[in-house]
């Protein structure tokens, strides 16, 4: 099981921007394989990609991240066991040098890690390798699935990112599936007889161009209903906000609203959405410097909401028990590729899991084929998984691989659902 070669490959992900692939073949003949994300909408405290810059590609080539895997990091874990994970993730961040992988990449070195889990995983799927053999009833995560894009997925169309459902109320992953195909038709079905233009937002979602914000939220709830769901018990509503994108000069400039808000005002903007509405998640509220208001938030309406911090956050260890002592969310929204390695991903989310959090394991907006992230949910046993929407190859990719441990569990698979929002019921 000890590592012999390292290939990387300049793949394409589903902006049609390239990202690295990376194989991983131990001495035995196993191979593992795995291919890089990338995000719009990023938190400053992330992993950093290395792309080559320049005008050619947009500067978004990565043939000096293949590099590196093919030369320097190939170097530090030739010989290494690709079972003992957390070494290999440590070779790595010595090999880098740097708090946030600047120097080799954190495309390259996530592509590496998660090549490794898969390799050790060996003639087994990798949520069974993660999982171990003790365990016989196996939880599968909630999905929460874009409806509408806006922000960094759909061109600043909304100032909001993400108006997704969360189908909490299925008997199974497979009926949870079968709920958001007839919700997101309906959506279209919506916003024609709205006459509303729209597109695909980069994740998959419809892109219409609401009057404001709120009328966003308001045409969310009305396609639950019309879809014939009750969004307190069956379907719930899930809002990325995404402050920290339209967060300058101390104020949260919204373009959509065609106002200004001071921070103040707008802690009361985002608390009137929850009275009104039956809001299950809402995550990154404020700014990403923001804590206090986070931790006033989530004091104030932990009890009827998931408080999900990415930008705040970016699936760091650190960040997750300062923000934990502090009271400051409820929720972790856990990316491998913002930690940078498998096992800084894992620590984050088990610091979450310690200070009696939820987690919601999470993709990126330029994704592929590569369904690790599926494995990992499943496999940490983390009750959530975040992907994008309810159409395009790279998204339904993930849904599908769920549908299919789903499948080959039989007896032994518990779908999660209401454990995770079922408690917060609202009148």
């Amino acid at each position: 099981m000890k590592i012999k070669s390292l290939s990387a490959l300049r793949v394409w992900d589903s902006r049609g921007r390239p990202t690295i692939e990376v194989c991983i073949t131990t001495q035995s003949g196993i191979t593992g394989r795995a291919i890089a994300p990338a995000g719009a909408s990023t938190g400053s405290g992330e992993a950093v990609d290395r792309r080559d810059g320049g005008s050619f590609l947009g500067g978004y080539d990565v043939l000096d991240a293949v590099h590196a895997v093919r030369t320097e990091i190939a170097d530090a874990l030739i010989g290494h066991d690709v079972r003992d994970q957390e070494a290999i993730d440590r070779a790595l961040e010595q090999c880098d040098g740097t708090p946030n992988f600047a120097r080799l990449g954190g495309n390259a070195t996530i592509a590496t890690s998660m090549a490794v889990a898969q390799a050790a995983a060996a003639h087994q799927p990798l949520w069974s390798h993660l999982l171990g053999e003790t365990q016989t009833d196996v939880m599968l995560p909630v999905p929460e699935i874009q409806i509408f894009g806006g922000g960094a997925h759909a061109a600043g169309q909304m100032d909001l990112q993400d108006f997704m459902v969360v189908p909490f109320g299925a008997e199974s992953f497979a009926q949870a599936m079968e709920w958001t195909a007839h919700i997101y038709h309906t959506a279209g079905a919506f916003l024609d007889e709205k006459s509303l233009r729209f597109g695909v937002a980069d994740e998959g979602g419809y892109w219409p161009v609401f009057g404001s914000n709120e009328e966003a939220i308001e045409a969310l709830l009305s396609v639950i209903e019309r879809a014939g769901f009750c969004p307190n018990t069956q379907v719930g509503m899930s809002i990325d906000v995404a402050a920290s994108q339209f967060f300058e000069n101390g104020l949260y400039n919204l373009a959509r609203d065609k106002c200004q808000l001071a921070p103040d005002e707008w802690y009361g903007t985002v608390r009137g959405w929850l009275d009104r509405y039956p809001i299950k998640m809402i995550e990154d509220p404020f700014d990403e410097t923001d804590l206090e208001r986070h931790r006033r938030f989530t004091q104030e309406n932990g009890h009827r909401a998931q408080v999900v911090g990415d930008d705040l956050l970016v699936t760091h260890v650190d960040r997750v028990e300062k923000a934990a002592a502090l009271g400051a969310c409820n929720t972790l929204l856990c990316k491998p590729n913002q930690a940078g390695t498998v096992s800084r991903a894992k620590q984050a989310a088990d610091a979450a899991r310690r200070a009696g959090w939820d987690v919601v394991v999470s993709a990126r907006s330029g994704e592929s084929e590569d369904v690790s992230i599926v494995h990992f949910v499943i496999g940490w046993q983390m009750r959530q998984l975040k992907v994008g929407s309810f159409s395009r190859s790279e998204r339904m990719a993930k849904w599908n691989e769920v549908l299919r441990i789903e499948q080959s569990l039989g007896a032994r698979a518990h779908y999660a659902g209401g454990d995770v929002l079922g408690k917060f019921v609202r009148t």
